[in-house]
């Protein structure tokens, strides 16, 4: 994609200039002609390719959803292909997301089907996204495959912004009581001892502790950070291998805590994009592959991807999923059941609805639990630190006494 400036006439023929992303001089014609530009001139914009690829940025999860609602609306209102696209862009104030569709617009009116023109754009729809509106153009339902869809992302965003939600407290919490007992280590702790190491005063083993503690934090603060970062950064390098990166998925998988959750989250993804695939008519081998595509975690992708390689070869999809261990029991249960009464697409979108409320009260227990052990956590921090202050200031009056 390339970025072009133009001067054009609009429909009052007043002069308007501007900047269009588009695949070459012709296409960025056509895309202006279809918001009714008549173009003067056209160059190669300065710097376009940063323009392109800061305007090629995927859509947000928000603006996918408005997008989707947006075509599942205007086609169950009959309304042609074409113009919906162009309908959605023109109601659209961000200028990068009316080019996107502009283009997807241009391509249609081209000859392409809509699911190619969407594949042109892989970080703006990821591939559950086409495939499902490739189905849905092959059996004729398009209105209902976007109105799935719509669903399907809407119920995407509502969990993570409830899992973001619920982890603000707990983050904020934990960053202002390093911060507050980082403070007191590195300015008030060093005042308030140095009073009794002038008076000679032997100190107790936790003031000492505590004079240490706040020398290094003092002196080696900066540079512990520094290789924490480095050490992060190195370990973000080292995860770029597969065979690491899946060693370490397998690790994450085996905590006792964080463990579950991640396979909770993991299959109800899996299971929510299947059930999505399967009900637009995309063949059941083929959901499974997508569905194990948009898994994160490289060892449950890969269990689910020797099932899809096991439904293609004959067996049953529940039984697949059993001998790949790639899903909790309980959900492979209602998987086998729903076969055996043909009722796979609704038992499906059932199975994901169901983990997704047992990984909310997952969370919500974890949550919980996380509070109160930061509470006490730092209330010990804080009583070390007063009782390293306050046992000198005892001894002393013993003596005096």
């Amino acid at each position: 994609m390339k970025s072009f400036s133009y001067c054009a006439l609009d429909a009052g023929a007043k002069r308007r200039r501007g900047t269009v992303v588009a695949r070459d001089a012709r296409h960025a014609r056509q895309l202006l002609r279809v918001q009714g530009l008549q173009v003067l001139a056209m160059r190669p914009a300065l710097a376009s390719s940063l323009l392109a690829r800061l305007r090629g940025s995927p859509l947000t999860q928000a603006e996918r959803v408005l997008i989707t609602r947006q075509m599942a609306t205007l086609l169950q209102a009959q309304m042609p292909l074409t113009e919906a696209l162009q309908a959605v862009a023109s109601q659209n104030e961000k200028r990068r997301v009316r080019q996107l569709v502009l283009d997807i617009a241009g391509r249609v009116t081209e000859g392409n089907p809509l699911a190619t023109a969407l594949s042109a754009h892989p970080q703006a729809f990821p591939a559950v996204y086409c495939a499902t509106v490739a189905a849905a153009e092959r059996s004729g339902y398009l209105e209902q495959a976007f109105d799935h869809l719509a669903e399907h992302t809407e119920a995407q965003q509502l969990a993570r912004q409830r899992i973001r939600l619920a982890m603000v407290y707990p983050l904020v919490l934990m960053v202002v009581s390093l911060v507050i007992v980082a403070f007191l280590l590195g300015y008030v702790v060093p005042d308030v001892v140095q009073v009794f190491v002038h008076n000679h005063q032997q100190l107790p083993g936790v003031t000492v502790a505590l004079m240490a503690i706040s020398d290094a934090v003092r002196q080696y603060g900066i540079w512990i950070a520094m290789v924490v970062a480095c050490a992060i950064l190195a370990a973000g390098q080292l995860l770029h291998e597969p065979r690491r990166r899946r060693y370490w998925h397998a690790m994450l998988l085996r905590l006792p805590l964080l463990g579950p959750l991640l396979r909770g989250s993991e299959a109800a993804r899996a299971v929510r994009t299947l059930a999505i695939l399967t009900r637009s008519g995309v063949p059941l081998v083929e959901a499974l592959e997508i569905s194990a595509a948009v898994v994160g975690n490289l060892l449950v992708r890969q269990r689910l991807q020797e099932a899809a390689k096991s439904l293609g070869e004959g067996v049953s999809l529940a039984r697949s999923l059993e001998q790949s261990a790639s899903l909790p029991p309980l959900m492979v249960q209602m998987i086998a059941s729903a076969e055996r009464a043909g009722e796979l697409d609704h038992m499906l979108e059932r199975a994901a609805n169901l983990q997704d409320r047992l990984l909310a009260g997952r969370i919500a227990l974890a949550l919980s639990l996380f509070e109160p052990l930061m509470l006490v956590v730092m209330g010990g921090m804080v009583l070390f630190i007063v009782l390293a202050i306050l046992m000198p200031i005892l001894n002393l009056n013993q003596l005096v006494s």
